[in-house]
């Protein structure tokens, strides 16, 4: 069995010392490692002991504070904001101008199998599109106007799709969600 260096139980000034490195609030801190504010007060005010996984992490992040920087989803500059997701875990983030159509992507993996655009970082409006529709069931597919009666859908049109379905296909774990 692996041994791991770990410095547990951190202290009040490990926290402080991370929030100020991060740049950090004691809210943002404590958005950031999904605990209350209270807790990062409690932490920094030497009343509460980091143990567990918040002190893995806050040690990981006091040796690699850059970490915290990948995981940053930048305001939202336009009026829609896709989410691309394998199972809970968000893959890419797509802000998307329909007006100048363009897309700025986001990747929060490494992997380009669980990106969007695989490992194609400035998608044109028109891949977006076909991104879209692949996340959709077949313009082709028989009984099509059926199935988007049965959906509530006027007429072909992805969005409208993936707002009903989150862009679920058999046999895969992705989802999209839109936000305007």
């Amino acid at each position: 069995m692996a041994e791991y260096v770990t410095r547990e139980p951190l202290t009040g000034e490990d926290v402080r010392d991370l929030r100020e490195l991060l740049g950090f609030t004691q809210k943002e801190l404590a958005g950031f490692l999904n605990c209350s504010k209270r807790t990062v007060e409690n932490w920094e005010s030497g009343s509460g002991k980091v143990t567990g996984p918040a002190a893995a992490l806050i040690g990981i992040l006091l040796r690699w504070p850059a970490l915290a920087g990948k995981t940053e989803i930048p305001p939202r500059s336009t009026g829609l904001r896709v989410w691309y997701y394998y199972r809970s875990r968000v893959c890419s983030v797509m802000d998307v101008d329909e007006i100048r159509r363009t897309v700025t992507v986001y990747n929060y993996t490494e992997d380009p199998l669980y990106r969007a655009f695989g490992r194609n970082t400035e998608p044109t409006f028109e891949e977006y599109e076909e991104f879209l529709e692949s996340r959709c069931f077949p313009r082709t597919r028989d009984k099509m106007k059926l199935q988007l009666k049965e959906m509530g859908i006027p007429f072909y049109d992805p969005e409208m799709i993936i707002g009903k379905t989150e862009g679920r296909m058999a046999g895969d774990d992705f989802r999209v969600r839109m936000e305007r």
